[in-house]
This record gives structure tokens, C-alpha cells and sequence, in this order.
């Protein structure tokens, strides 16, 4: 695995003004974690987008987006989109603007 550079670029453009923003390597690629919570994450070209459980339903029904799965547990409130989908600007803003939302809302998770 890993990430796209080309892609964790245009993450980073795009979350220019978003406050407090760190960079961790998870979920086999790059996240970009915003306030001290994990936002968004690149991993190959592909995104993983933390919308939250109120968006989640409808964030699925967007073309390319799928549920984020470990093991046999579906994590609710998570969504993988395709490369495919993402080279659209506006395409691309749906799912940076749905994760900066629900950011502003997301509790942090506690340091073990």
C-alpha cells in the first residue's frame, strides 16, 4: 500500500485553511488529521473520508464510495472513494467539505 503524492497534494491545498492540520501514516497510507482528529485519509490514489454517521448513508450513494470495513465490522461514519471519482474539483470538494463538517463535530479519540 501506500499513498499518491499527487493526491495527498491536492488533500493539502485543499485543507490550507482549515486550522490545525498534522499528517500521520495509517490505515496503509496517509492521514491528515485536523484538530487533533482524523479527518481524511489517502491511500493509493483512493480517499478515505470520515463524514459521520449522519452523513454516511448519503455520502454512499455518491458514485465511487464504499463502506470502510475491518474485518467483518462495517465502520459507520467512514467512506473509501475512488480515484476515478475525486478528479472532478467538485467532485473532490463534496468529500472535502462533508469531512471538514463532521470534524467540527467529531470528538477527539483518547491517547492510549
Amino acid at each position: 500500500m501506500g499513498y499518491d503524492e499527487k493526491q495527498a497534494n491536492r488533500v493539502r491545498q485543499a485543507l490550507i485553511d482549515a486550522g490545525d492540520v498534522t499528517e500521520k501514516h495509517m490505515f496503509g497510507g496517509l492521514c491528515f488529521m485536523v484538530d487533533d482528529k482524523m479527518c481524511i485519509c489517502v491511500r493509493n490514489a483512493n480517499l478515505l473520508c470520515r463524514v459521520g454517521p449522519d452523513e454516511f448513508e448519503t455520502a454512499l450513494e455518491k458514485p465511487g464510495a464504499s463502506t470502510m470495513k475491518m474485518g467483518a465490522r462495517t465502520m459507520k461514519g467512514y467512506v473509501y472513494v475512488e480515484e476515478e471519482f475525486l478528479r472532478k474539483s467538485g467532485d473532490f470538494d463534496y468529500w472535502i467539505n462533508a469531512s471538514l463538517r463532521y470534524n467540527k463535530v467529531a470528538k477527539k479519540l483518547k491517547k492510549i
